[in-house]
């Protein structure tokens, strides 16, 4: 079968790639975008997590890990959504749960900047819940065919991240 190319588009804020052909569409996309100081935000649109929960985690493990310092601005709703292919309201809701969170700071027009923010009050059980969640992560990894030692081994190597904070 002899397919033509008839177009070819490449979005370099966002490193977006589409090939399309007569007869069928083939789409091969690498979502992410430059954050103050080079850091990234990855999003994988066929994962099947939300795009505002995928944005808010990846801007809280920045935060968490002081990437992101107080008074650094975020790039602007609008144009992280293009970058990412989403809509603007996905990022915005994005930003307004990392706000609500004690994170950032919204000005309407003028951006989200980060805020120093205050420790946050011990929820009774916490340990308990988080365990609970990170069972359900580990067997959803072995479920996806993930063995007992690679799952060790990134659970060492994220344990000496949070140690060397």
């Amino acid at each position: 079968m002899h397919l033509s190319l008839l177009s070819k588009k490449f979005s370099t804020n966002s490193r977006v790639e589409s090939f399309f052909f007569l007869d069928k569409l083939y789409s091969v996309q690498v979502l992410c975008t430059q954050m103050p100081a080079g850091f990234t935000i990855r999003f994988d649109p066929s994962s099947g997590m939300p795009a505002i929960r995928q944005i808010a985690d990846n801007l809280r493990v920045l935060l968490v890990e002081n990437k992101l310092a107080p008074g650094a601005a975020l790039p602007p709703v609008r144009r992280l959504a293009i970058e990412l292919g989403v809509h603007f309201n996905t990022v915005a809701e994005a930003y307004r749960q990392l706000a609500t969170e004690g994170w950032l700071d919204l000005k309407h027009g003028r951006g989200a900047w980060v805020i120093e923010r205050s420790a946050p009050q011990v929820v009774p059980n916490w340990m308990d819940q988080f365990r609970s969640q990170l069972r359900g992560l580990i067997a959803q990894m072995r479920a996806n065919g993930a063995g007992a030692e690679e799952i060790a081994s990134e659970l060492r190597s994220m344990a000496k991240v949070v140690t060397s904070l």
